[in-house]
């Protein structure tokens, strides 16, 4: 029996070839884009689930909210670790991971290379996660300083092979010249991590003065043991604060206890996060890398799954368009005595045939786009990740899955018809209303707009961001990295650039208003003794004279530094939230203060209020931040003035290679460190595009398949219409005006759907733009074109056909 199913399948599907075409194109489209999606989500949601104790391993997160500013941060201080290890059982190990730092300058033969996969680790780092050593032990690899386990890449850069790394020095740039020796070489890091190092030196060489519960540079993780509920064990950290932090913080703040301090709206908190959980629902300050959104895992799953049902919706109209072509057919076989189900059986091998021809077209398809797909989520997904077992079992059930759900409807559509009436001719009165189709029609539509809506809105959300004013210009500002430049010849190198023709001015930058240059933040207070009413968190620049114009900052009110005043070593510039929290009502002239690291009480005089500047991302609001003057001569900025930017670089690098031989010249403009900030959403602006090319393509074609069903059962009462003198005109018209009304429905029904999910999404940015109403009658108006467009093709076919054809019949 299923071998004649299958016969007569295959018969049908080739009697039918345009119709079959385009149910395999739809079909195929739609399982390719749900498995690309698949292949993504799954890549997500497996990130860090490759360490054996996954499951046990927790982050310390900080939350430190204080005059006015917070800090929401995956960093704590440096005995955090060791103090939950020591007071509570539940904790089996604990690491810290300090990358502060951000790079270091690695020599290879007589060339230094600039690393930016480092970091300093405990020696505990290998016991809390897994990763697997080629040579060497990595448990007691770093028990002591000036050592490091590196990767099998970095070990075949800098040595040939891991055999032969191990027992050599790196040697590095740290405190001018240090040498580390490779005690051990493992596996490079799986790209599923949130993480990703190739150099892991021992924490015993960090410059940094450890036992401070109150500054906050470790990422801290802790392990677990079975059994422990980490939202139970939170509750420590109550006893952590007051027993450990409390102390500290009194010593710069007065302040008796914790109920005080949040008296007045300020807040401290710790808390574990699931290792699991910090690359999707993680986004603090001082991440170790960017991480992905669960809201776009919820997203892209939905959005593949309505493209798969859109087309298995095509499906379904355009097997009941030709029923006209079946109803004989089926009529003949329930006279010669075939069931029902029988005929269910055979549709639904047909439908299932389709679907697994459909799959085979869509592998094809994932395969020719999914390094587009790579290029543009930023994976490196490769098609032999389906040859898994998890994958094979999927892919051998989802065109089951499809076939029976795309076939179910027109399988009982098409067995229902009565053999009298249908052989008769009348195959209206054998089937039931078009209702369940018009709904499909509205469903596919109202997809389609929301997904049009939400792509218009982040491409507009984006252009806002790139033509903000985010108070400062970023256009044509050059950024070099000095690493490895001799301190002795840096203000000289810089003053001879500066001199060049197409470069305006310069400046030390080594904090920058993009992602990923340094930060440091202080705590002040307008009185000279702090308390929680007069004290204040903000960030601390350390600029010299000409960066605020380098920049081109804007002074508020007040001045900039200068070489005029020999006071302005006590001076002190800041932003306008900044000096909003002051609570001054003139700020310029006042004191504020703050403690040196030695618990030395320093003055500052405020010279100038700068116009605030967005220096994080515009999905968050300026926050306080000052400028007192210094110098971080790592990285120098100079703002350019010329079209021959190739030229200006290639004389800056020989003065740099002058200066420097054997050293990296590294260097990058401000403004594409802007955008890539904002990488993510512009990979969701295209990825979104895409689906939305999809559906409305594939709604198209359902709508072809309702436009040509439509036509079968009206080609009589058209035939007539003509005989008594209707127009071309009058007939296309008749035979759209319903298919508008769908239209028009579906952009009822999408347009407070779309508003309500965009609203959300841009809830995300504190600089956003208005959701227009422009933008959803732009989209509706869009569908409406493509839809009558769409079916134009039918309609203008059964308007010129010859009326003597559709009546000599009767």
């Amino acid at each position: 029996m299923l071998r004649n199913y299958f016969k007569i399948a295959w018969r049908n599907l080739s009697k039918n070839k345009g119709f079959t075409i385009i149910n395999i194109i739809g079909l195929s489209l739609g399982i390719a884009c749900f498995i690309v999606i698949a292949m993504y989500v799954t890549d997500e949601l497996s990130y860090d689930r490759y360490n054996e104790k996954a499951d046990r391993i927790y982050r310390v997160n900080s939350d430190i909210v204080f005059g006015g500013t917070d800090l929401i941060m995956a960093v704590t201080s440096d005995p955090m670790g060791e103090t939950l290890k020591n007071d509570y059982p539940e904790v089996e190990q604990y690491t810290r991971l300090y990358a502060s730092q951000g790079a270091k300058l690695i020599k290879k033969e007589n060339e230094y290379i600039n690393e930016t996969s480092v970091v300093h680790v405990d020696s505990t780092f290998f016991d809390v996660f897994t990763l697997p050593s080629i040579v060497g032990n990595t448990r007691t690899a770093l028990n002591e300083p000036n050592t490091v386990v590196i990767t099998e890449t970095a070990a075949k850069r800098y040595f040939g092979s891991p055999e032969m790394a191990i027992g050599k020095m790196l040697e590095t740039d740290d405190n001018q010249r240090t040498l580390y020796t490779v005690n051990a070489v493992i596996e490079n890091m799986p790209k599923n991590s949130h993480f990703n190092f190739d150099f892991f030196f021992s924490i015993k060489n960090i410059n940094y003065t450890l036992g401070n519960y109150l500054s906050h540079n470790f990422h801290t993780y802790v392990v677990l043991r079975e059994g422990t509920d980490y939202k139970a064990f939170n509750e420590n950290f109550t006893e952590v604060i007051d027993k450990y932090v409390l102390p500290q913080v009194s010593q710069f703040v007065q302040i008796e206890s914790m109920d005080e301090f949040a008296k007045k709206g300020n807040r401290l908190e710790y808390s574990l996060i699931p290792l699991t959980d910090i690359h999707l629902k993680s986004s603090r300050g001082v991440e170790l890398s960017a991480n992905g959104n669960i809201q776009y895992i919820y997203i892209f799953s939905a959005a593949a799954l309505f493209i798969l049902i859109l087309a298995c919706i095509n499906f379904m109209n355009l097997t009941t368009a030709r029923s006209s072509g079946r109803a004989k057919e089926v009529g003949i076989r329930k006279v010669l005595g075939t069931e029902k189900k029988s005929l269910i059986g055979q549709f639904l091998t047909e439908s299932t045939l389709i679907a697994c021809i459909a799959l085979v077209c869509a592998i094809v398809f994932v395969w020719l786009t999914l390094g587009w797909f790579n290029g543009v989520s930023g994976k490196e997904m490769e098609l032999s990740l389906l040859l898994k077992p998890s994958y094979l079992l999927f892919l051998f059930l989802l065109p089951f899955v499809v076939g029976i759900f795309a076939g179910i409807y027109p399988a009982f559509f098409l067995s229902s018809f009565k053999p009298i009436t249908v052989l008769k001719g009348k195959l209206t009165s054998g089937h039931k209303k078009n209702s369940l189709r018009n709904f499909l029609v509205v469903f596919q539509f109202t997809t389609s707009i929301i997904l049009i809506v939400g792509t218009i809105v982040i491409y507009k959300q984006l252009n806002h961001i790139q033509n903000s004013n985010v108070g400062f210009d970023k256009e044509q500002v050059l950024v070099i990295n000095n690493s490895g430049i001799p301190d002795e010849t840096k203000e000289s190198l810089k003053n001879e650039i500066t001199q060049l023709t197409g470069v305006t001015s310069s400046t030390f930058a080594g904090y920058l208003p993009v992602s990923g240059s340094s930060r440091s933040d202080t705590t002040f207070s307008t009185e000279s003794v702090m308390t929680v009413s007069n004290g204040f968190n903000m960030q601390y620049w350390r600029i010299d004279y000409d960066y605020l114009e380098t920049m081109e900052m804007e002074i508020k009110e007040g001045r900039n530094f200068s070489r005029s005043f020999g006071t302005d070593s006590t001076a002190i510039i800041l932003n306008e939230t900044a000096a909003k929290l002051t609570g001054f009502d003139n700020p310029v002239g006042e004191k504020i203060y703050t403690m040196d690291g030695n618990n030395q009480l320093l003055t500052y005089t405020i010279v100038g209020i700068v116009k605030n500047f967005n220096y994080e991302s515009l999905r968050q609001n300026v926050a306080a931040l000052s400028f007192r003057l210094g110098y971080n001569k790592w990285v120098s900025a100079y703002r350019l003035n010329t079209s021959n930017v190739n030229d200006i670089i290639n004389i800056i690098e020989k003065k740099y290679k002058s200066v420097a031989p054997g050293m990296p010249f590294e260097y990058s403009f401000m403004d594409e460190s802007f955008d890539n900030m904002y990488r993510q959403e512009r990979r969701v602006g295209k990825v979104a595009l895409t689906f939305a090319l999809l559906a409305i393509i594939i709604a198209c074609l359902g709508l072809f398949g309702l436009a040509t069903y439509i036509a079968e059962q009206r080609t009589k009462e058209i035939g007539i219409r003509k005989v008594l003198g209707a127009s071309v005109s009058n007939i296309i018209r008749m035979l759209s005006t319903d298919f508008v009304k769908l239209v028009l429905l579906a952009f009822i029904i999408a347009t407070p759907i779309a508003w309500w999910f965009m609203s959300k999404w841009l809830q995300d940015f504190a600089f956003r733009i208005d959701l227009s109403w422009w933008i959803f009658v732009a989209t509706g108006i869009l569908a409406l074109i493509v839809a009558l467009f769409t079916l134009s093709f039918q309609a203008i076919k059964a308007a010129l056909a010859n009326p003597t054809k559709s009546l000599r019949t009767e």
